[in-house]
């Protein structure tokens, strides 16, 4: 496209098409530079991570979950065009032809389609009754389930909304039972923390069936889910909620040519910008990334990760260089009253990364023991073997546990050995700490134990 003003076209409407469109725009005012937004549902800028906790009820009207309307993007000369997919890239041309037959030209584009639940084939998978948890008509649709007078539900995963949807289905009063195929809940926490997870959620009288892949969707005479069969047996539910991950969404990408790497997300740069399109740029989960402690590609669908490669590529676009750091997998969710949070490498992937590694786990309390409130908490670190260098973390525990994550994986993103650790200044008073904090500890008992 060659005109006076440049044209940015941006392909997804949510954290990270709406970052780079916003980072643009704060760049080059709209006499320089025309950006339009092609989304293909009705809402942008949206919380995808916010939806279980709406159909739990602990957010109470499904707009809080928008950050800005495009009325808003319209006044700050962004063009919001919602119900409007694109269907192919023509790069050659440097147009975006939507699923209406317009053709729109580009000087810059922005491919940020996201992810999609992943859907195994499975028969039955399709069926009524059985629900992603990926955009807000989702959560819509759940919640008018429920309403309806379901009252057992069932989960396929043990990941993060795995977790999160069984915790808020049972808020909404349903029997719930989750499915997986894994050995744990979790399965980026090494067994031992994952095992604890498990135990939770059986306490609070969630029951959790492992090992155990789903060979079919059941259905009634009116051909909706009524539950799952495995080998080992069949669960009846009400509704079905999938929790089995995210895949990057690439479809679009693909039939254009633009090239993928391998963990089948778009090659980027660190600049999000695709290598051999240097007018087009990738970012959020439809983009593969780099993992810090290892140095290799990865793809982390995580919405913290989208809105800074989102940025990223607004920052190069609107004429500041920039480039994306890089990631750690940091995450955090709870189940109930546990907190469970991990940062870094786990000990398989620091095996299956070549490292040669010590692990500690400690237990203490989140407050002064003798402190209302004090709750269990358990850290576990991974080091490098010789060097003392933190590799991966993990935490879970009571009310307060969590949030020591970001401590973690500071550390691990600033290269600190665990004995380096143990000596920083981190704070104390009783209704928050103990005397040592319980990251402090662990650090120190780690750091001993490479020490001999």
């Amino acid at each position: 496209m060659s005109t006076s003003r440049e044209r940015l076209l941006v392909i997804g409407g949510d954290a990270a098409g709406m970052s780079a469109a916003a980072q643009a725009r704060r760049l080059r005012d709209a006499d320089d530079l025309e950006i339009v937004v092609l989304e293909q549902g009705r809402d942008v800028s949206y919380s995808a991570c916010g939806i279980p906790y709406w159909v739990g009820g602990l957010v109470t009207d499904r707009d809080d979950l928008i950050a800005r309307t495009p009325a808003q993007f319209a006044a700050r000369d962004i063009t919001v065009h919602t119900g409007t997919p694109a269907i192919a890239i023509d790069l050659d041309a440097g147009e975006v032809v939507t699923g209406g037959g317009e053709r729109l030209g580009y000087d810059r584009l922005v491919v940020a389609t996201g992810g999609r639940p992943a859907r195994p084939p499975i028969p039955g998978l399709d069926a009524p009754g059985v629900f992603g948890v990926h955009r807000l008509d989702d959560g819509a649709a759940i919640r008018a389930a429920i309403d309806d007078g379901a009252r057992t539900g069932l989960v396929l995963g043990g990941g993060y909304i795995g977790l999160e949807m069984a915790e808020v289905l049972q808020r909404r009063g349903l029997d719930v039972t989750v499915v997986l195929a894994d050995p744990l809940p979790m399965q980026l926490l090494d067994d031992d923390m994952g095992e604890r997870v498990c135990a939770a959620m059986g306490k609070m009288g969630i029951a959790v069936h492992t090992d155990q892949a789903v060979r079919e969707v059941l259905v009634d005479a009116a051909g909706r889910a009524c539950g799952v069969r495995t080998d080992a047996g069949t669960y009846d539910a009400d509704l079905v909620v999938l929790g089995l991950g995210m895949r990057p969404e690439v479809q679009l990408a693909a039939d254009a040519g633009l090239a993928l790497g391998p963990t089948g997300a778009i090659d980027v740069d660190r600049s999000q910008r695709c290598r051999e399109h240097p007018e087009v740029f990738a970012a959020g989960d439809c983009a593969q990334t780099h993992h810090r402690v290892t140095g290799e590609v990865a793809h982390v669908p995580l919405g913290t990760h989208a809105n800074k490669q989102g940025r990223v590529a607004g920052s190069v676009i609107g004429g500041r260089p920039a480039r994306f750091a890089g990631v750690l997998g940091t995450a955090l969710t709870r189940v109930g009253d546990l907190e469970v949070a991990r940062t870094g490498l786990c000990t398989t992937q620091a095996e299956q990364a070549g490292f040669a590694f010590r692990t500690e786990v400690i237990e203490a309390t989140t407050r002064a023991g003798y402190f209302p409130g004090a709750e269990e908490i358990a850290i576990k670190l991974i080091s490098e073997a010789g060097s003392d260098q933190l590799l991966g973390a993990q935490v879970v525990g009571g009310p307060g546990s969590g949030k020591r994550i970001d401590v973690l994986a500071t550390a691990i993103w600033a290269g600190l050995t665990a004995e380096e650790l143990a000596g920083t200044d981190l704070s104390y008073a009783p209704p928050f700490s103990p005397t040592y904090d319980p990251v402090v500890v662990a650090a120190r008992v780690l750091s001993r134990t490479e020490q001999g």
